[in-house]
């Protein structure tokens, strides 16, 4: 039996959004050291700010200044902080209602230690040294001794020099992912470059990659197949945007390929072939890159296009 693999594994998107006249302000606003809200049909101010009333669904636009200084209404402790975190240094998620305001606002505290937190706590805010436009322009709250400020808030324009118009959000997991027996055995195999699947005992259908069980009949496989390495263009796709990162050029395509003797399309890239000439049907045989552990693309192998009734059931 094969050694069980795993490895770390990171999916990232930066995700990228246009903001509104609300969500601009507010951001631009941090940029210059001031906390805005919006004041809903009720009365209530909303911090940070929404576009649109939570209880009526009505259009919000009355933005209000608050107050840098507020009241921990609770907290939990961070002793471990992680990668791109507010602070390097142990510290205390809290929520803050801002004095003026009538929600709380979620950041970091910069605290010695649990003991030196509490809720009711007073606190103000740290500005960042070089501020963007961002929640973290913020850099964390900190300890205050003053009382809150009983002043109403004070009605603002939102209109800045030059306001900030989109954010970027990266999202990030990272995470160790372990295959598994027949997803290990199948990875090994690329390294010598051929492609294995497992049959079901019930139904007899190849599955390639395989997963260790029929997803079919619910049984597991174990009877290891060795599929192609030729196969044919199920369906595709014509990507044109590039991914970062990906050192491929647009358009190019992407394929779901039934590999001769499989039960169920695998995906991989279209090469050798104008984008526009990749069509169902198209028999492909894959090219290996130099010293690597997995099929590098597919290209055609001039045979003559497969029979649709040959691959309809994988499309």
């Amino acid at each position: 039996m094969p050694d069980v693999l795993s490895a770390p594994l990171v999916v990232e998107f930066p995700f990228t959004r246009s903001l509104g006249p609300v969500q601009s302000a507010f951001l631009t606003g941090l940029r210059e050291r001031t906390v805005l809200g919006v004041r809903t049909d009720d009365g209530t101010v909303l911090v940070p700010p929404v576009e649109y009333d939570p209880v009526t669904a009505n259009e919000l636009g009355d933005l209000v200044e608050v107050a840098p200084t507020g009241t921990v209404t609770t907290w939990a402790w961070n002793p471990s902080p992680r990668r791109d975190q507010p602070l390097d240094t142990p510290f205390a998620w809290v929520l803050v209602r801002l004095d003026g305001a009538g929600t709380a606002l979620l950041h970091v505290l910069d605290a010695p230690g649990p003991d030196a937190v509490r809720t009711g706590m007073r606190v103000r805010i740290r500005w960042a040294a070089t501020r963007t436009g961002a929640i973290t322009d913020i850099a964390c709250f900190e300890p205050y001794e003053g009382e809150p400020d009983p002043t109403e808030p004070a009605p603002h324009s939102g209109e800045f020099t030059d306001p900030v118009t989109g954010v970027v959000a990266p999202a990030r997991l990272d995470y160790v992912h372990t295959p598994g027996r027949a997803q290990s055995a199948y990875i090994k195999a690329l390294e010598e470059r051929r492609t294995v699947g497992e049959r079901c005992p019930a139904c007899r259908k190849v599955y390639v990659p395989p997963r260790g069980a029929c997803p079919t009949c619910g049984v597991a496989t174990a009877e290891q197949v060795e599929v192609g390495p030729r196969g044919t263009v199920t369906t595709f796709c014509i990507v044109n945007i590039k991914a970062k990162n990906l050192d491929i050029e647009v358009p190019y395509v992407y394929a779901h390929i039934a590999l001769d003797g499989a039960d169920l399309a695998l995906h991989g890239r279209i090469a050798g072939i104008p984008y526009d000439q990749v069509r169902m049907g198209l028999r492909v045989e894959p090219v290996w890159s130099e010293g690597a552990r997995h099929v590098d693309h597919y290209r055609p192998t001039g045979e003559p296009d497969a029979d649709y009734d040959t691959y309809k059931e994988l499309v």
